[in-house]
């Protein structure tokens, strides 16, 4: 199974009994690529991709080329203003496709609006304090998570803005919280120096995450959903296996509090930024 995005062709293979993928980018696509030549010489370095797909791989990259040529002439312009809350903003997201997009506030609340109407389909009500994090489960789009200083997550509906779990444990705020790509799971970082990873059709805590002495900012889970990343305050990261909820490895080298962490599209690469005005882009050891 495979499939063609903006960021590469993704395939699904079965080896040893285990469900695996692997990501072939096309980063450097664009409107005046010569996609045949570019098939061809994925093909040569990809014997998962055989002769009897190859015509339809380069169908489906030529749609998206032609995506990206109708993106070419767009210029950006002030689309609209909205009076989204009565107190300063936390922070924003989309979904996926870009149609519904929400607002976090220090109103303790969280607003979903429709983008290209501007209207506000619900207010998501129940924190007891600021709502800073916030995410929709992308690519889905069906439920969103709320992080407050209340030191709860909630996880709504995109579609009604009914509350299906309020997630209790931490003890502090919480500033960061980051869905898996399978939507599954849920992770949330805080001020009390964990992370959890939270069960979203349970309602549970899987783990808590223990191994950091200073607040966790930033946490984002693999593509593949089997690992985590933490970057916290002590000026480490964390790195995490989601299934068995112990630390692998703990990245040292930032000489001030990490502020954000990221992994690349196929999971090789972990790059974080630091309050020591540098970043570092670091290879990932599987084995």
């Amino acid at each position: 199974k495979w499939s063609v995005n903006i960021l590469g062709i993704i395939l699904e293979y079965v080896e040893g009994g285990e469900l695996k993928t692997r990501s072939i980018d096309l980063l450097d696509l664009n409107p005046h690529t010569d996609v045949i030549a570019l098939v061809e010489e994925i093909q040569k370095e990809e014997p998962l991709i055989t002769a009897s797909c190859k015509e339809h791989v380069i169908c489906l990259v030529q749609r998206l080329q032609e995506k990206l040529g109708e993106q070419e002439d767009h210029k950006f312009y002030l689309f609209k203003v909205l009076r989204a809350h009565i107190l300063p903003l936390t922070n924003v997201a989309f979904n996926k496709s870009g149609s519904r997009f929400i607002t976090g506030s220090y109103d303790r609340t969280c607003k979903v609006w429709d983008t290209a109407s501007g209207e506000e389909l619900h207010t998501l009500e129940g924190h007891k304090n600021v709502v800073y994090a916030i995410a929709f489960n992308n690519p889905y789009g069906d439920k969103i998570a709320t992080g407050s200083f209340d030191k709860t997550c909630k996880l709504w509906s995109t579609e009604t803005g009914k509350c299906y779990h309020t997630f209790r444990g931490h003890t502090a705020e919480i500033v960061c919280l980051s869905f898996n790509l399978q939507s599954t799971l849920v992770a949330t970082g805080s001020m009390d120096t964990t992370a959890k990873l939270w069960d979203i059709e349970k309602g549970e805590v899987v783990f808590t995450l223990r191994g950091h002495s200073a607040e966790i900012v930033a946490l984002s889970f693999n593509t593949t959903g089997d690992r985590i990343i933490t970057g916290s305050f002590d000026c480490t990261v964390g790195v995490w296996d989601v299934v068995t909820g112990r630390m692998l490895h703990i990245l040292i080298g930032h000489r001030g509090e990490i502020s954000s962490a990221q992994f690349n599209w196929d999971c090789s690469l972990i790059v974080t930024g630091s309050m020591d005005k540098t970043c570092m882009v670091r290879k990932l050891r599987m084995h």
